[in-house]
């Protein structure tokens, strides 16, 4: 598959897969920043895309930098549509509750996985059917 990208900073890497099989293009910072604990930060990466109908985009922290600083975004994973066309910006989130993050200009800031998505016809209906599950929701399983 083909991706359209538009590099909106030439002066950044051009997003890539670090290793063969990784399923994640790295994007790095555009800009600099310092999050203070439990703040919030819309970090640029300077490229925009061109998803093709029936995918889309899916923006996600970085593992590394998820453990070692306490760096995630606060609407994970980020959802890029087909049709959007602007900046791909990621909203992060410092979860340290003491030192804040540094995010230097060209960092590796998350990374981005295009996948297929359905669009799906919504079905009214009165019953669901029943499954052994049911509606258990969170902790149903007791695993821990």
């Amino acid at each position: 598959m083909r991706l359209p990208i538009r590099l909106l900073d030439r002066d950044l890497p051009i997003p890539a897969y670090a290793h063969r099989g990784d399923a994640g293009l790295d994007l790095f910072a555009a800009a600099s920043c310092r999050i203070a604990p439990g703040e919030r930060a819309l970090i640029p990466t300077g490229v925009a895309v061109a998803i093709p109908e029936g995918f889309a985009g899916f923006v996600q922290p970085r593992s590394g930098r998820a453990l070692s600083d306490g760096l995630t975004f606060a609407n994970s994973p980020g959802l890029i549509d087909s049709h959007y066309r602007g900046e791909v910006k990621v909203i992060a989130v410092n979860l340290d509750r003491h030192s804040p993050i540094q995010i230097a200009r060209g960092d590796k800031i998350a990374q981005l996985v295009i996948q297929r998505v359905e669009r799906v016809e919504l079905e009214l209906v009165d019953d669901l059917g029943s499954t052994a599950r049911g509606e258990g929701g969170f902790g149903s399983t007791d695993e821990r």
